[in-house]
């Protein structure tokens, strides 16, 4: 067993650039307690998690029980319950498409999900989309009455030594090709090559639909934004385009959405097979940490960014979750004996997103793999 000192001490050493062993992490959100029996065996749906607020509270207790009690044994980050936990509205990946209108389905088995509403001729109304006061927009304006239950639920929830608190209503951004192809579907690809000034123009609105979102959350709030130097986003759905359409297309507005933070260092998380990608966002948009998914070659990866760059990954999903342990620990030391330690800048974690009823004892042979064969 490793103390939680230890673990410390791996992070600390990795921060200050003087590694000692590769830390693990686990990218992870309450999916993983809703969607597994063993953390769910009421059977809560996502329907009633994303409405009740005291649904919503002891879902997310429950998952701060599976981290701190369970899956925290199997990486870096301290066992035990915390001293402080923040309880948050949780949209999962739909904010931004429910945002611009899209229908939010709930289906059994899955996390919440959105339809497209631009698909066929239609495609102009959402420069019809009132972008100058997102606060009276209704999903946003659900989600504030959704807040207020939060807060109610907490303030009747109790957990001994732990302090609870709310955090602020925010959004994020999961970057403007990805938010085109949630509204217009699969004819965003048409529209970048038949009418390229169409495609552009759309996902620059809703960028900057996106930017006067968040600063008006933010201000609401009372916390900061944009904050310099550094900031990061995601847009998996580069992985679809390739590398000419990417820095004619792309770049300018990846370029203008960092642009708000400043000069970074800057991170980014792209899943999927986009690596190709990674070379020019490194030297374009000083992009020098990345989050990655699958398919990745780690070793080629380190040689062309660098020693310098933070690079997270690691075994794919799919193994974690129907592999054998044997196959998850020989997996594990093919990615670390595969040149991507070198500079002392790599984070092991899953690739990408735990999924629910991953195996312990895969759990706990991706970080013994790591404890043997991810030292300095």
């Amino acid at each position: 067993m490793i103390s939680n000192q230890e673990k410390q001490r791996v992070w600390d050493a990795y921060r200050s650039r003087k590694p000692i062993r590769v830390p693990v992490a686990w990218g992870v959100n309450c999916r993983i307690v809703i969607l597994d029996p063993r953390w769910n065996p009421e059977g809560v749906s996502w329907r009633e998690y994303h409405n009740d607020g005291r649904v919503m509270v002891e879902m997310q207790r429950r998952f701060m029980d599976c981290c701190a009690d369970y899956l925290n044994h199997y990486s870096d980050s301290p066992t035990g319950r915390p001293a402080e936990w923040t309880f948050n509205i949780d949209n999962q990946n739909f904010y931004d498409a429910a945002y611009f209108g899209c229908p939010v389905h709930f289906r059994d088995g899955q996390v919440p999900d959105a339809t497209p509403i631009l698909a066929g001729s239609d495609r102009d109304r959402i420069f019809d989309f009132d972008l100058d006061h997102p606060l009276d927009n209704p999903f946003v304006q659900e989600c504030f009455r959704r807040h207020e239950r939060l807060r109610d639920a907490v303030a009747k929830t109790t957990l001994d030594g732990v302090t609870l608190k709310v955090g602020p209503l925010m959004m994020g951004w999961d970057g403007p090709l990805t938010i085109a192809t949630q509204l217009r579907g699969e004819e965003i690809f048409s529209d970048l090559i038949e009418d390229p000034d169409y495609a552009v123009r759309m996902m620059r609105f809703l960028q900057r639909a996106v930017e006067i979102r968040n600063r008006a959350l933010a201000v609401k709030a009372g916390v900061p934004i944009f904050t310099p130097p550094s900031g990061g986003f995601a847009d998996d759905s580069i992985q679809l385009i390739g590398l000419e359409m990417y820095r004619e297309l792309l770049l300018p507005l990846h370029r203008e959405w960092y642009g708000l933070f400043g000069p970074g260092p800057h991170g980014i998380h792209l899943c999927g097979d986009a690596t190709r990608h990674f070379p020019t966002i490194h030297r374009e948009l000083n992009v020098c940490s990345f989050d990655t998914g699958f398919p990745v070659d780690h070793g080629k990866l380190r040689r062309e960014l660098g020693p310098d760059v933070e690079i997270l990954g690691g075994p794919e999903v799919g193994l974690l979750l129907s592999g054998t342990p044997q196959q998850v620990f020989d997996r594990t030391r093919a990615i670390l004996t595969s040149g991507i330690m070198e500079g002392g800048r790599f984070i092991l974690r899953e690739a990408n997103n735990l999924p629910p009823c991953v195996p312990e004892a895969n759990l706990a042979a991706m970080y013994q793999c790591c404890l043997e064969h991810g030292n300095y």
